[in-house]
């Protein structure tokens, strides 16, 4: 197992899960372990596993709407290194008529420890106009239907 920056980080949630995607060798720095550019690339491919359960895949797209992130924070827990296995839970933590703020918790997949998470607002966005507009009442609705009522640590809707 690797090194530990955190004691809550040795207690497995979720051991022996499916893994999303694996460390990559670019992804590992001089350090031997993944760079933290590579945390935000693999939090964003859980972004998109996320996507399609809000409404947010293809036909969102086809209304000439999309999602841009507007803030992002990133904790790491423990470290991970080439080959290691990741898997991921997301949460709907809070949403409005025009923002939606995600979480983001990455695991070994194969022994179950946190390492890292991940925090992002999201906008909804006119791709035509690059402005910011309302989410459809179908894409709310599933928000909705999704929202854990979670505590975000760092970001908010309001400020």
């Amino acid at each position: 197992m690797g090194n530990s920056l955190d004691a809550s980080a040795e207690t497995p949630r979720n051991a022996s899960r499916p893994a999303l995607c694996h460390v990559r060798r670019e992804w590992v720095d001089h350090y031997g372990h993944m760079n933290l550019a590579f945390y935000l690339v693999a939090f964003d491919l859980a972004t998109d596993a996320l996507w399609p359960s809000l409404g947010l895949g293809k036909a969102f797209r086809e209304k000439g709407l999309g999602t841009f992130a507007a803030e992002s924070w990133q904790a790491y827990t423990r470290e991970v290194t080439e080959g290691a296995p990741l898997a991921f839970d997301s949460e709907v933590l809070a949403y409005d008529s025009k923002r939606l703020l995600c979480r983001h918790v990455m695991y070994h997949a194969a022994e179950g420890w946190q390492a890292a998470e991940n925090e992002v607002l999201y906008l909804c966005v006119d791709l035509e106009a690059r402005r910011v507009a309302t989410w459809p009442e179908e894409v709310l609705a599933r928000f909705a239907a999704q929202a854990t009522g979670g505590a975000a640590k760092r970001l908010a809707l309001k400020r």
